[in-house]
């Protein structure tokens, strides 16, 4: 089945489910540099898958696939010192960084499938030439 819209990514909908958790858990929190921070990071994974959906080409959305998993790295990273800093509780900060790590591999199978088919695509240009 194609996907025709981003919504439809389950990778879409885990990652903005895990931006949701974690702007509200920042929602009272007074803690503005890594409030800002981490909420950009998260909010920046299902953004750019969307953005990366929405461009149309596998191209685009392969570049805008690994944008997103760089963010789910810089996630990671600033989650590991908002624990560290008890600014995040460990048990809420373990869960995003496991829920971080299966976002990445769900984006690492992604752009697998989409450079498979975009190499089908190059080799079926190439032939009929």
């Amino acid at each position: 089945m194609v996907n025709k819209r981003f919504e439809d990514l389950d990778v879409w909908k885990k990652s903005a489910q895990l931006c949701a958790n974690i702007f509200l858990f920042f929602n009272t929190k007074n803690y503005y540099d890594l409030k800002n921070q981490i909420t950009r990071s998260a909010l920046s994974i299902s953004s750019n898958i969307a953005e990366g959906f929405e461009r149309g080409s596998d191209r685009e959305f392969i570049r805008f696939l690994v944008y997103a998993k760089g963010s789910c790295g810089e996630l990671r990273s600033q989650t590991y010192i908002g624990i560290k800093i008890n600014y995040i509780d460990s048990d809420t900060g373990k869960q995003w960084i496991r829920e971080a790590i299966q976002i990445s591999s769900m984006i690492t199978g992604l752009i697998k499938t989409r450079r498979y088919f975009l190499e089908r695509d190059r080799k079926k240009r190439k032939f009929v030439k």
